[in-house]
């Protein structure tokens, strides 16, 4: 009775995933970009995951927990083992959540360190540590501020612009220009959950315009796509 018990515990925690894996969530004695197994779990987690594969440029827009940012590092990641792109860029806003911070001790590094953090844990759920590391130190993978990236031309290169919604027009506009030869450039935002003042937020405008751009594909995501606890979807409905 113990065992069937435990099994059922696992068959409803297994259900709770967003992401079907071949090997335990947590196991660190195995490499994470073998056992890990990216599927979509709706239309539109498709319709990204198709896009990424077929545009330069794609913007993806929806509600927290639809798997917008996650999906696009699994494709970075993977373009990277394959060879098709030398090296990947994340970038997000360094802007408060609503709260001011005050002043931050340390080097710049350890300023912004707190605003890229969602980055390293994405990066990290998909690479092993030892290997997340040695992407890093050799500026494989690369994880900056917005502010970081002007004046840069990225070339062959898997460019990922998170948290998008808190970026100007003006900011994501020069974003795009940064995009190379041989690259490929994911933005990524919720305009409903923008920490900047009222109007400020371009992410709306700029998708709007770049939608009949060829080469440029524009996925809107839903509350149906939440992959997180199934309150999140409940609670961004009425919220």
């Amino acid at each position: 009775m113990a065992k069937r018990s435990a099994k059922a515990v696992q068959s409803k925690i297994a259900h709770l995933q967003p992401w079907s894996h071949a090997a335990a969530p947590h196991d660190d004695h195995r490499d994470q970009s073998y056992v890990r197994r990216i599927r979509p779990l709706s239309d539109n987690q498709r319709r990204l995951m198709a896009a990424i594969d077929t545009h330069n440029v794609t913007l993806a827009l929806g509600p927290a927990g639809t798997g917008k940012t996650y999906l696009a590092i699994n494709a970075a990641v993977e373009a990277l083992e394959d060879g098709a792109v030398a090296r990947i860029v994340l970038s997000r806003p360094a802007v408060e959540a609503g709260e001011r911070l005050g002043f931050l001790p340390g080097s710049m590094e350890e300023k912004i360190a707190p605003y890229l953090r969602p980055l390293y844990d994405s990066l990290s759920d998909r690479l092993d540590g030892k290997r997340l590391r040695a992407f890093l130190a050799d500026a494989t993978i690369e994880i900056a501020p917005v502010a970081y990236m002007r004046g840069r031309t990225l070339n062959n290169a898997f460019v990922i612009i998170d948290e998008a919604q808190n970026c100007t027009y003006a900011q994501i506009k020069m974003l795009l220009t940064r995009l190379g030869w041989h690259s490929r450039m994911v933005i990524t935002g919720d305009p409903d959950q923008s920490d900047l003042l009222d109007g400020l937020s371009g992410l709306v405008t700029v998708a709007e315009r770049l939608e009949t751009v060829e080469g440029i594909a524009v996925v809107r995501m839903t509350g149906e796509d939440v992959v997180r606890h199934p309150l999140v979807a409940s609670m961004l409905g009425v919220l």
